[in-house]
């Protein structure tokens, strides 16, 4: 699988309009690639190649994908979180190719998330 470039990332968000909230721009789902120095060592890159693959595949235009920087936990990368409006995000970790694609048709497509891979559900808050 090849891995992304910088300016593979910047297509994706042009197309994808990371940057728009998700009521505001339309979107019923947002996908959040962890994309810090562990989760690219642990293969994030490859999940967000399947993660787009999907989108494409599915032909689905109502689903954006963002990355960010480490959640803090290093050792359950790589790790996403789904967002689905009016719904708890959802934060899933130890991904591989097969998990991804998984929680993308059953949560992302499907609404029903993933249990067995959920790190956190609901948002976490620091006081």
């Amino acid at each position: 699988m090849a891995k992304l470039t910088i300016a593979d990332l910047k297509k994706i968000k042009e197309k994808q309009h990371a940057t728009f909230a998700l009521r505001e721009g339309g979107y019923r789902a947002k996908v959040t690639v962890h994309m810090g120095t562990c989760g690219i060592a642990a293969g994030a890159r490859d999940i967000m190649s399947v993660l787009m693959d999907e989108i494409s595949q599915a032909g689905v235009e109502d689903v954006i994908t963002t990355t960010s920087g480490c959640a803090g936990f290093c050792a359950r990368e790589p790790m996403a979180t789904v967002e689905i409006l009016d719904n708890p995000p959802v934060k899933y970790g130890d991904l591989t190719a097969d998990k991804i694609r998984e929680i993308f048709k059953e949560h992302v497509i499907g609404g029903k998330p993933i249990e067995k891979y959920a790190l956190v559900v609901g948002s976490e808050t620091t006081y």
